[in-house]
C-alpha cells in the first residue's frame, strides 16, 4: 500500500477543505441540532463531509469511510482501509467563535492507525503523521513527549465532569483535578489531542467520543510516545463511542493507577 501516495491526496483535500470553510466565514449558517440543544451542525459540516466522500470514492473506491454527518459507509468492521472524518471538530466554537475548530481524519488499515491529519483551519496548522515516520506540524518535526508527574501537569478536561452531571459520579475526578497544576478546556477533542502531542497539555480526558474524534489523534499522538486508552485503560474501539484518556508516557500509568483505578467509566 502506497501510504505516501494516500497521504498527499488527503492532505491536499484537508487544505481544499481548509479554504471552503474560512471563505464561509462571513455567510449566513444554517444551524441545525442534533441530539440536544447544544449538540450543532451546519451546512458546512455536511458540504465539507460530502467534499471529502466524494474525493475519496473518485480515487479510492474500495475504501471505507466512517464520517460524523452519516454520508459515509455503515461500518460493521474494520476490515480494509478505513477513513474517519470529522469534518468540522469543535462545531459550536465553529460557530460562536470561528476559531478553535479542525478538521480530523484518521486513515486506518484493519483497525490499525497509518495516517493521521489534523488541521487547525483558522491558523493554518496541520498537524500529520504516518506511522513509523513521526509526526509533523506543517512540516516541522514534533519532539518525542516527555514523560510528566501529576503535580506539574496541566489537564485538558471539561468542567462538566467534575460538576454534578448525569454520566459519572463527579466526585471521581476531583482528587485529580486538586493534584494538577491546572486545567484547560478547548472544546474540540481533535485539537486537545494535537495540544498534548504539542506538549501545550500534559493529558487529556473526555467521558464519551465518537470514533472520528479520536482516530486522528492517536495516531499523530502514538508516533510521540503518548498513551491514548479509554478511562479503564482498554484500546480504544473505533465501532462505538467511549470514554477517552490520552497522556505523556509515564503520566498515564500514574493517573491510571492512583487516580482511575475503580471509576465507573
Amino acid at each position: 500500500m502506497n501510504w505516501e501516495e494516500i497521504d498527499t491526496h488527503a492532505k491536499q483535500w484537508v487544505k481544499e477543505a481548509g479554504e471552503r470553510i474560512r471563505t464561509s466565514f462571513s455567510a449566513t449558517l444554517d444551524i441545525e441540532t442534533k441530539s440536544n440543544a447544544n449538540d450543532l451542525v451546519t451546512n458546512m459540516d455536511k458540504e465539507i463531509e460530502q467534499f471529502f466522500i466524494k474525493h475519496i470514492k473518485e480515487v479510492y473506491p474500495n475504501h471505507k469511510i466512517m464520517g460524523e454527518e452519516g454520508f459515509g459507509d455503515k461500518l460493521q468492521s474494520l476490515e480494509g482501509i478505513v477513513w474517519f472524518i470529522d469534518p468540522i471538530d469543535g462545531t459550536m466554537n465553529f460557530v460562536h467563535q470561528q476559531r478553535n475548530f479542525a478538521i480530523s481524519i484518521g486513515i486506518y488499515e484493519n483497525g490499525v492507525g497509518k495516517i493521521g491529519l489534523i488541521y487547525d483551519v483558522v491558523h493554518d496548522e496541520l498537524y500529520h503523521a504516518i506511522s513509523g515516520k513521526g509526526a509533523y506540524i506543517n512540516g516541522k518535526a514534533i519532539p518525542a513527549l516527555n514523560e510528566a508527574v501529576i503535580h506539574e501537569s496541566i489537564l485538558a478536561l471539561n468542567a462538566t465532569w467534575v460538576v454534578e452531571n448525569k454520566r459519572i459520579d463527579h466526585n471521581l475526578l476531583i482528587p485529580l483535578v486538586k493534584a494538577a497544576r491546572g486545567t484547560r478546556s478547548y472544546g474540540t477533542a481533535a485539537l486537545e489531542l494535537v495540544f498534548l502531542a504539542a506538549g501545550r497539555v500534559d493529558a487529556y480526558f473526555s467521558m464519551r467520543l465518537a470514533p472520528w474524534d479520536v482516530a486522528a489523534g492517536a495516531v499523530i499522538l502514538e508516533e510521540l510516545g503518548g498513551v491514548v486508552t479509554n478511562l479503564r485503560g482498554e484500546k480504544l474501539d473505533l465501532l462505538s463511542n467511549d470514554s477517552l484518556f490520552a497522556a505523556k508516557p509515564g503520566l498515564h500509568e500514574s493517573i491510571l493507577k492512583d487516580y482511575l483505578k475503580g471509576g465507573q467509566w
